[in-house]
């Protein structure tokens, strides 16, 4: 258990789930692609701006992501955080090809080590992988426990590709053997999902990625990559990406999909139904969501058990939002469960 460090006036511990770090050899990677034109329109709308605008947002964006030291411990004291789950931002290394993400990969998990070393109750790490070398990405997460990181980060597609495709899989046969969370995060939308999301400004965080994040968990889930690897834990963020509000009629069309034999390949889950899934192999944060009904929606559907805070620094630092949900109209017992002990026992700290 954790010990109760800057906070725990409240009651709980702060410990903030899903919090964003970049190396500077991983932004100038980022500020290289961007000048040759990397065809990705989504990586493009993200980091064309994010990796050199001079405006207040992306300073601050940047001198947030790149601090692993000072400036975040400032913030998180000023906001009351405790302790912050820390990974490579998105689109992490998924974006080149094999050999240059493996090193970029095995830099940042070193150089984030470091840091949890140096505040060892302040930072928890979580294991940036190179989905473009699958296997090596299985032996980088062994490396990542050996390295005292308590989850993994996938950022997204890979090229436009998801992640439910079988090449894949031993990524998750070693997160699941290590009994290991993956936390899959947003990135850009695919090329083939993002054009009309783009042409009105939709593409990023206010509803892009939520879009293609949960189009990602339901190709996992419909695809029977939970069926193969029953074991495996899965974290999203933002409040699910809309999935937990959306899980009727999801089971709904999924049942009838598979009953019309519309799709040769769709197949009759184990558990039966996608929400099964969300409630047996699938956590929530809140990142970016500082919002007590949607909270308090889906400790109702999903369960107290598998929900958690988070902030989403530094795309969404907002000191205030943290003492908002400080006075959530939930007992006492469920607000430890939300700020604390839930990433404890999820997270394994």
């Amino acid at each position: 258990m954790t010990e109760l460090k800057t906070g725990g006036a409240q009651g709980y511990l702060r410990i903030a789930t899903e919090e964003a770090f970049i190396t500077q050899g991983v932004l100038d990677a980022y500020m290289r692609l961007v000048a040759e034109g990397f065809d990705d329109p989504g990586f493009a709308s993200l980091w064309g701006f994010y990796s050199s605008s001079p405006s207040a947002r992306g300073v601050q964006i940047r001198d947030g992501l790149l601090s692993l030291g000072t400036k975040r411990l400032a913030d998180m004291d000023a906001a009351g955080i405790d302790k912050g789950i820390i990974a490579l931002t998105a689109p992490g290394t998924h974006v080149f090809q094999a050999d240059e993400a493996k090193a970029l990969t095995t830099d940042a998990n070193d150089q984030l080590a470091e840091a949890c070393r140096a505040h060892p109750d302040r930072f928890v790490g979580m294991t940036a992988i190179a989905p473009a070398d699958p296997a090596w990405s299985a032996r980088e997460i062994q490396r990542g426990a050996d390295l005292g990181f308590k989850a993994v980060i996938l950022n997204g597609h890979v090229n436009g590709e998801y992640t439910d495709h079988e090449k894949y899989f031993p990524i998750f046969e070693a997160a699941e053997a290590l009994g290991t969370p993956i936390y899959l995060h947003p990135q850009g939308p695919s090329k083939g999902l993002i054009a009309p999301l783009l042409e009105r400004g939709l593409d990023g965080a206010v509803y892009g990625f939520g879009v293609d994040t949960g189009l990602h968990l339901l190709r996992l889930i419909v695809t029977g990559v939970f069926d193969r690897f029953p074991n495996l834990k899965l974290i999203v963020g933002h409040g699910g990406e809309a999935l937990p509000y959306w899980s009727y009629r999801l089971d709904y069309m999924h049942a009838a999909g598979v009953r019309s034999n519309r799709y040769e390949f769709l197949k009759p889950l184990k558990l039966g139904a996608i929400s099964a899934y969300l409630k047996t192999n699938v956590f929530v944060t809140f990142s970016g969501m500082a919002f007590p009904p949607a909270i308090r929606f889906c400790k109702e559907v999903l369960g107290m058990e598998r929900i958690m805070y988070a902030m989403d620094y530094p795309y969404q630092y907002e000191p205030d939002e943290v003492s908002a949900q400080d006075d959530m109209e939930l007992s006492p017992e469920d607000k430890r469960a939300f700020f604390q002990t839930n990433a404890e026992r999820i997270f394994n700290l």
